[in-house]
This record gives C-alpha cells, structure tokens and sequence, in this order.
C-alpha cells in the first residue's frame, strides 16, 4: 500500500509539555487495555475523510476501519507527534500527521467527512472555540465521534473535580481538566448529539476516582438554515 508522507514538523508549538508527554506516551500505552475497546466502539463504522484533533501517540490509528479514506491528525505537542508519525507508519489506513492548535485547525472549511474528538476536549485551552473550529471544517451532516473525560454526576465528585480543575491537576496533567461537560458543550456548540453512554474507567471495575467518568458518542454538524 502506497502512502503519502507523513508530516511531523514545526517551528513553533502550539502546546509544549514536554514532561507530561513523556509521562502520558508511557501511561497511555500501559491503560490501553481498558481504553482500547472504548477507541473502537468511538472509531467504528467511520468512512470517507477524518480529521482526529488531538492524536497524542497515535493510539487510536490501528483502529480505524478500512473505509476510511484518510485521517489527518493534528497534534500540537512536538514529543508526542513524533511518537504519532511512528504510529501512522505502521497504520492501516492513510495518516498523515500534522501541527496544530484544536482552536485554530490548519485545515480549509467543509474539508471532512468526520471529526475524531478522542481524550482531548479535557485539555484545549478554549472549548467553545475548538468546536466551532471543528464545526468550520466538517461537511454539511458531517459527524463528531467523541470519547472524553467529564462531569461526574455526583455532587461530592464533582465538587471534588472542581477543586483539583482550579488547583494543581491542569499544571501537572498537560492542562487537563477532569469535570467538563463534553455532551452540554457539543449541544451549546450548535451540534445534534446522538447516541451516547456514560461510563467509567475501567469499566465495570474498579474505584470511581475523579478521572474516571468517561463519555462516548456521537453527534452531528446541523444544516444551516437560511
């Protein structure tokens, strides 16, 4: 198979969190077991042209189906794109890797079939403006496959949540934030959220920490109207 070049270099990041990406390429890859089912379940059933904003190491690239015609994905921290062109190498679709800021894509309008939203909207410095980016670059009808940190439904967590989001967890965790509110987001954002269910991570086992609460789904740019 026959791939184009993949892309890894910058001259300034946009985000730049060198320790944290040493940390997360490691822990990532050691979590993989209970969030690679949850990668799957986000990623299935995608087809034509994907932009996944937020690649990291480029976990989810093995499993992407083979209906899908290219991913471009932007990452904006330079250890962990290096670590994602190695990963869109071995994939098996076409990935070309890319710089990039989620809150100003470097990307044309209406250029995809798909955005991929995978373990990020936790940490981009501006919500709104990331989805407004990522409504900007879908087709009409074009679709959101999310899977994401947040709210917990408790008032003891999330209060608790909110502590460590205003304290020392976004500082240490590479500007990670425990206790937004993805689905509302998306909504508020001018999407049409479709199916989706809320879980915990590991799934079914384990302590409920304030990380723990997860969201998968979908959700899709409206037509607009006039």
């Amino acid at each position: 198979m026959v791939r184009r070049p993949v892309r890894g270099k910058v001259g300034r990041d946009a985000v730049h969190h060198p320790v944290f990406a040493r940390f997360y390429a490691r822990f990532s890859v050691s979590a993989e077991p209970a969030i690679a089912p949850l990668r799957s379940e986000a990623l299935d059933g995608l087809s034509g042209r994907v932009i996944e904003i937020g690649a990291g190491n480029g976990l989810n690239f093995p499993r992407y189906p083979a209906t899908v015609s290219e991913v471009v994905a932007i990452e904006p921290e330079r250890a962990l794109r290096q670590l994602a062109v190695t990963a869109a190498q071995r994939a098996e679709v076409p990935v070309d890797v890319v710089p990039g800021a989620a809150e100003a894509l470097p990307v044309k309008s209406e250029a995809f079939d798909a955005a991929v939203l995978s373990l990020v909207l936790c940490s981009v410095r501006d919500v709104a403006r990331t989805l407004a980016e990522v409504k900007r670059v879908l087709r009409p009808d074009g679709e959101v496959r999310f899977l994401e940190h947040v709210r917990a439904p408790g008032r003891a967590m999330r209060t608790t949540q909110a502590v460590m989001d205003h304290t020392l967890w976004p500082h240490l965790f590479g500007g990670c934030h425990v206790g937004r509110d993805t689905v509302g987001a998306l909504r508020e954002a001018g999407f049409e959220v479709g199916s989706y269910r809320s879980l915990w991570v590991p799934e079914g086992r384990g302590p409920h920490l304030p990380m723990s609460y997860c969201v998968v789904g979908t959700a899709r740019k409206r037509p607009e109207v006039g």
